[in-house]
C-alpha cells in the first residue's frame, strides 16, 4: 500500500515542506530511503525498525520504499525518524488518521521513545502555512511549537503512546500556548554597584536606547568590562516578533533550553578572543549560526578588541550594517539574521597605561601603533559611540552612596524604544541605529542651531559620510531619550564627544 506523510526539513533558519512517501510491496523484503538522504536520515532505517519492534507493533516482512520529496532538496538530520516510521504504520494499516491534518517531525531511540530535536519552531511556523491542523513534536519541543498561533501541538513520549492516541485509545493530548509576556529577569549585577563612569553610563544607555555600537577603551581595572557585563540589566524588552525570530536562530542550533518556548530576554554573547572565524560569522559544512547570528536583538560583546584574530573580525564589517550574514559553501548558500548591537572594550596599548593621567606607558610609540592598527579604520568607523574610561577619584569609590539602578535607567530606555517603534511605519526599522538615508531625511529632523554645529564638526574633523550618518542616528536617540521629535544642538554635541577618541588615540 502506499501513503503520503506530511513533515518539514530545515534550511538556515527557515523550514521547507517534505512529504514522506511509503510504498510497501509484495517481494524480497528490503528497506530502502531515496530523495537525497543524508548519513544520519539513512540510519534512520535501524532505528525506525527496533522502534515498531520495541513498541509492540509489528514491522512489515515486504518490499519497503521511503521517498523523500522533494527529491531534489538534500535531507539532514534524524528529524524523519517519526514520520517513516508513522508512514509505514499507516501503510499497513496499524494506525488511522487524516493524512492531511497531521504532520509529523521527531528523532526516535531504538526504545521508541521521541527524542528532541532542534528547528521547531521554524518547522511548527512552516506547518501552519502548508494548512496542517495538527503537529506532532517531541514532547520537549511542545512548548517551541506551541508558541505557534493557529496549529495544535500533539506532544509525543513514545510510538505507543502517539498510535493509542491517533488509533482513539486515548485522548489526544495536546500543548496549549500561553500569551507572550516579556520577561522582567532579575540580574544578579545592576548599574548601581558601578562607581562614578558617568560619562560611560550614559553612553551605555544611548547604545542600549538605538542599538547602536559602542567602544570603550581605556586602562585596565576601570570597569570596561564591569560595564558591559551590566548591558543586559538596561536593553529595552524584545518584542513578539523579536522573540520569535531570536528563538528561530537558538532552536536551529540546538541550544534552546530545554521546555522553553520563546527565547524572551535578549541575547548577550561574550566570546573568547580565541574564536575562530567560522565561530564569530558561522560556518562549517553545513552551515551553522555563528556568535553574532546567536546575538541577534541583543549584544555582542568583544572584551579585548584587538586581540581578535583579523581575519575574524573584518567579516562583520559588512554584517554590521546589513544585519544579515550570508555564508556560501559547495553544499549550499544560507543567510542568517544578525541585527546586533556590538560592544567591544579595549586597552589602549599592549601594557595599558597610554594615555593614563598619573601611569606611566612603558610601551614605545611604535608598539602602541602597531597594538591600535589592529582594529582597522573601516570596522572603528563602524563603531557608533567612542568611550574614554578613565580613572575613578578614591573619595567616589568609597562613598557609600549608591548609584543609579538598572530598573531607572532601563525606564528610560523603553520610553525611548517606543517612540522609535511609534515611528515604523515611516522607517520601517524598529531602532534607530537601522535607519536608511531615506528614512533618516523624514525623523531626523534639525534645528537651525543643531545644523550649523553639525556642519562645523563635520569640516574641522574631516568625518566621512558614514560618520555623518551615525553622528546623526545617535543625536536622533538622545533627542528620543529626552522626549523631543526634533533634533537640537545639545543632542548633536551629545553624538559628536562620543566620535573623537579615534582622533586622540588613531590619529598620532
Amino acid at each position: 500500500m502506499f501513503c503520503r506523510i506530511k513533515s518539514m526539513g530545515v534550511s538556515g533558519i527557515e523550514a521547507f515542506p517534505v512529504h514522506v512517501e511509503v510504498d510497501t510491496s509484495r517481494g524480497m523484503p528490503s528497506f530502502e530511503l531515496v530523495g537525497l538522504p543524508d548519513a544520519a536520515v539513512r540510519e534512520s532505517r535501524d532505528r525506525v525498525r527496533s522502534a515498531v519492534n520495541n513498541s509492540g507493533l509489528t514491522f512489515p516482512v515486504s518490499r519497503i520504499l521511503v521517498n523523500l520529496a522533494p527529491a531534489d532538496v538534500r535531507k539532514t538530520g534524524p528529524l524523519y525518524d517519526l514520520p517513516i516510521l508513522m508512514g509505514i504504520l499507516r501503510a499497513t494499516n496499524q494506525v488511522q488518521f487524516p493524512e492531511e491534518e497531521f504532520c509529523f517531525i521527531g528523532e526516535l531511540s531504538l526504545s521508541g521513545v521521541c527524542v528532541q530535536i532542534s528547528g521547531v519552531l521554524s518547522m511548527a511556523i512552516e506547518a501552519k502555512k502548508q494548512g496542517c491542523r495538527y503537529i506532532c513534536v517531541p514532547e520537549e519541543n511542545a512548548p517551541e511549537a506551541a508558541a505557534v498561533e493557529g496549529i495544535q501541538v500533539v506532544p509525543v513520549r513514545s510510538v505507543s503512546q502517539l498510535v493509542k492516541e491517533l488509533n482513539g485509545e486515548l485522548p489526544l493530548g495536546r500543548q496549549g500556548s500561553e500569551p507572550f509576556q516579556p520577561s522582567h529577569q532579575q540580574y544578579p549585577v545592576d548599574f548601581s554597584d558601578v562607581k562614578g563612569q558617568r560619562f560611560a553610563k550614559r553612553a551605555m544607555e544611548i547604545a542600549a536606547a538605538g542599538s547602536h555600537h559602542i567602544l570603550l577603551i581605556g586602562p585596565p581595572g576601570l570597569g570596561k568590562s564591569m560595564l558591559a557585563k551590566r548591558l543586559p540589566t538596561i536593553l529595552p524588552e524584545m518584542t513578539f516578533e523579536e522573540a520569535i525570530e531570536t528563538t528561530k536562530i537558538h532552536s536551529v542550533a540546538g541550544i534552546l533550553p530545554k521546555g522553553q518556548a520563546l527565547i524572551q530576554e535578549r541575547p548577550f554573547r561574550s566570546p573568547h578572543h580565541s574564536v575562530s572565524a567560522a565561530g564569530l560569522s558561522g560556518g562549517g559544512s553545513i552551515p551553522k549560526p555563528g556568535e553574532i547570528s546567536l546575538a541577534h536583538n541583543g549584544v555582542l560583546f568583544l572584551d579585548e578588541f584587538p586581540e581578535f584574530n583579523r581575519a575574524a573580525l573584518e567579516p562583520l564589517r559588512q554584517p554590521m550594517e546589513d544585519g544579515t550574514i550570508t555564508i556560501s559553501r559547495a553544499q549550499g548558500r544560507l543567510t542568517y539574521p544578525c541585527s546586533v548591537m556590538l560592544a567591544a572594550a579595549m586597552n589602549p596599548c599592549p601594557c595599558g597605561f597610554f594615555g593614563h593621567p598619573t601611569r606611566k606607558c612603558t610601551c614605545s610609540p611604535l608598539t602602541v601603533s602597531k597594538y591600535l592598527s589592529r582594529i582597522s579604520g573601516p570596522m572603528l568607523d563602524r563603531l557608533d559611540l567612542h568611550v574614554e574610561v578613565m580613572p575613578v577619584e578614591f573619595e567616589t569609590l568609597s562613598s557609600t552612596e549608591k548609584a543609579e539602578s538598572s530598573a531607572a535607567i532601563r525606564e528610560r530606555v523603553n520610553r525611548a524604544r517606543k517612540r522609535q517603534l511609534a515611528r515604523m511605519e515611516q522607517t520601517h526599522v524598529p531602532c534607530n541605529a537601522r535607519l536608511s538615508p531615506g528614512a533618516m531625511e523624514k525623523v531626523c529632523v534639525l534645528a537651525g542651531s543643531a545644523k550649523k554645529m553639525l556642519q562645523q564638526a563635520f569640516e574641522r574633523m574631516g568625518m566621512s559620510a558614514r560618520a555623518y550618518d551615525r553622528i546623526l542616528k545617535v543625536a536622533r536617540t538622545v533627542a528620543d531619550l529626552d522626549g523631543c521629535e526634533t533634533i537640537d544642538a545639545g543632542h548633536i554635541a551629545q553624538a559628536i564627544q562620543y566620535r573623537s577618541l579615534d582622533r586622540k588615540y588613531w590619529e598620532r
